[in-house]
């Protein structure tokens, strides 16, 4: 069974990404994995600073990478994202593939959470949007 992603984001390396192997840098992956978060929160309607400005942080608990194929400069490739809900966590899986062979770059697990006014809590507005993403993939 094929997985389902909730979203995916096209990207293309760039020089200044890679280290002296040639190869994207082991850390740049995190960004590449943030942006892609960032700009599923929008899709759904978060907006980090609105909810930033109302106490409301939505914050990185633990992050897994498992690094399986090296991108490149010039590489293209997309970042897919599968979003859960557990309790006070919002966990996000997310791969990244290179184009357009579909090789596997990249597995990673995302937990995060959110504060609300500096204590851990569901925010409700978080709870909502991904519960609607989450019903429209079943």
């Amino acid at each position: 069974m094929a997985k389902q992603y909730d979203y995916e984001l096209d990207f293309v390396v760039r020089d200044y990404e890679c280290d002296l192997q040639g190869v994207v840098n082991n850390s740049v992956y995190q960004n590449y994995l943030e942006h892609t978060r960032h700009e599923f929160m929008k899709t759904i309607g978060l907006d980090f600073a609105d909810l930033f400005n109302r106490g409301i942080l939505a914050v990185v608990a633990r992050v897994e990478l498992a690094y399986k194929t090296s991108l490149r400069s010039g590489d293209c490739f997309v970042s897919r994202l599968r979003v859960e809900h557990e309790g006070v966590k919002y966990i996000f899986h997310q791969d990244i593939y290179r184009l357009p062979d579909e090789k596997l770059c990249l597995k990673g697990i995302v937990t995060s959470t959110s504060l609300i006014n500096g204590r851990l809590a569901v925010a409700p507005e978080i709870k909502l949007a991904l519960e609607r993403v989450i019903e429209n993939r079943q």
